[in-house]
């Protein structure tokens, strides 16, 4: 049985003053009042051009980015590859549609891509597909709306850049996961990723969709997506979280009148979730799983059915993941024992990467459990130090 609770092995990448910082990252955060009103304030702060970087940055920053770059990234990659946890690049610059930033966004994956071609310690790329064309263009595609040429034209430039993105990773043999988005974006995103798995998947999966199992109709789109898998004679790459817009989902259906595609309760997901898991792992000779959560029930869940089937711990078709700065009690008891593990490693510019910084931040303190988790954790991990320097 993996020791969760074991916070020697969970914090032997962190000093004493990294435990410090996050015991007052994770306080501040235990408060919904302050983390609201800290994020408004840097959002003005932002907005009237007021420089913020010199509180973010040695803050939340540092505790959820790697770096403003990729050769930022390069310690802390180091720093984990020594406890056999793996990294993730993740360039989370988010919110920006113009031609410009599209292109930005596209080079630098394309170099995070090949900069995991000659790292052994980073297994996957990962991007964003909303960093790729505009809200606009995805909603109308995944509705099924009539586009004008010009639209028409956009889409099927999503899509070569997505292309573009998959070829560089198949050349590389570099498995690339892509992200989920919001329900009203999904549906075109799931067509273009299916037809980016037929085309780079005939020997093993190489790219691998994303779903939210917060949503309630995720499992049944899983097993029809196996079965095409199926009848296109390809291998299915899929990636499970929870989801990360479950207010905003809910809001939009409220207001547009349609129902929620959200699970009613926190149970329903988990059972979804755990579901799909086991959904994945009997189809395991077609599906690779990438099993991206902060629970320690599904984490545990596919160990056990790893170890039952006496399959190798580090069996490539099975990947456990967290974010950076979260729940290291999961990923570095888990690497410990021998499974594959990797942290998701976000980088990119302290003023671009402040929308993921502010839902870091609003999932720790809405999530249940979670800030208390870390925050026993971390307290845990600094007594048990002051008792070994005591004795």
């Amino acid at each position: 049985m993996i020791d969760f609770k074991n916070t020697k092995t969970a914090f032997i990448s962190k000093s004493n003053i990294d435990l410090k910082k996050a015991r007052f990252l994770y306080k501040v955060m235990a408060s919904p009042f302050i983390t609201k009103v800290a994020s408004v304030m840097t959002a003005f702060a932002m907005s009237i051009r007021f420089p913020v970087n010199w509180f973010i940055k040695p803050t939340i920053y540092c505790h959820f980015v790697g770096g403003e770059t990729i050769d930022e990234c390069d310690k802390s990659v180091a720093v984990m590859a020594k406890s056999g946890v793996n990294s993730i690049l993740d360039y989370s610059v988010e919110g920006t549609e113009s031609i410009e930033d599209i292109n930005n966004a596209l080079g630098e994956t394309l170099n995070a891509i090949k900069n995991a071609g000659t790292n052994p310690n980073i297994p996957f790329a990962v991007f964003k597909p909303t960093a790729f064309t505009t809200a606009d263009i995805l909603t109308k595609a995944s509705a099924g709306d009539s586009m004008t040429d010009e639209e028409k034209a956009e889409a099927q430039n999503f899509k070569d850049r997505v292309n573009i993105l998959c070829e560089t990773a198949y050349e590389l043999d570099i498995p690339i996961l892509i992200d989920a988005e919001d329900s009203w974006f999904q549906n075109f995103i799931d067509e273009t990723v299916e037809e980016m798995m037929l085309k780079y998947n005939k020997e093993k999966a190489i790219v691998f969709n994303t779903w939210q199992m917060y949503r309630h109709d995720r499992l049944e789109h899983l097993k029809a997506t196996y079965e095409k898998a199926i009848d296109g004679d390809y291998f299915l790459g899929a990636k499970f979280v929870r989801g990360a817009y479950m207010e905003k989902e809910r809001e939009r259906a409220e207001k547009m009148g349609y129902e929620s595609p959200i699970c009613a309760n926190k149970e329903e997901t988990d059972k979804l979730y755990n579901d799909a898991l086991r959904f994945t792992f009997e189809k395991r000779d077609r599906i690779s799983t990438f099993n991206g959560t902060h629970n320690e029930e599904s984490s545990l869940l596919l160990a056990e059915l790893i170890t039952k089937e006496g399959l190798p711990l580090n069996d490539n078709r099975f990947w456990f993941s967290q974010l950076y700065g979260m729940s290291d009690n999961i990923s570095f008891n888990m690497a410990k024992e021998g499974y594959n593990v990797a942290k998701y490693l976000p980088y990119g510019p302290v003023k671009h990467v402040l929308p993921y910084l502010f839902r870091r931040a609003e999932e720790n303190t809405s999530v249940k459990g979670q800030t208390s988790r870390e925050l026993l954790l971390i307290k845990t991990e600094i007594k048990r130090r002051r008792s070994v320097k005591n004795n």
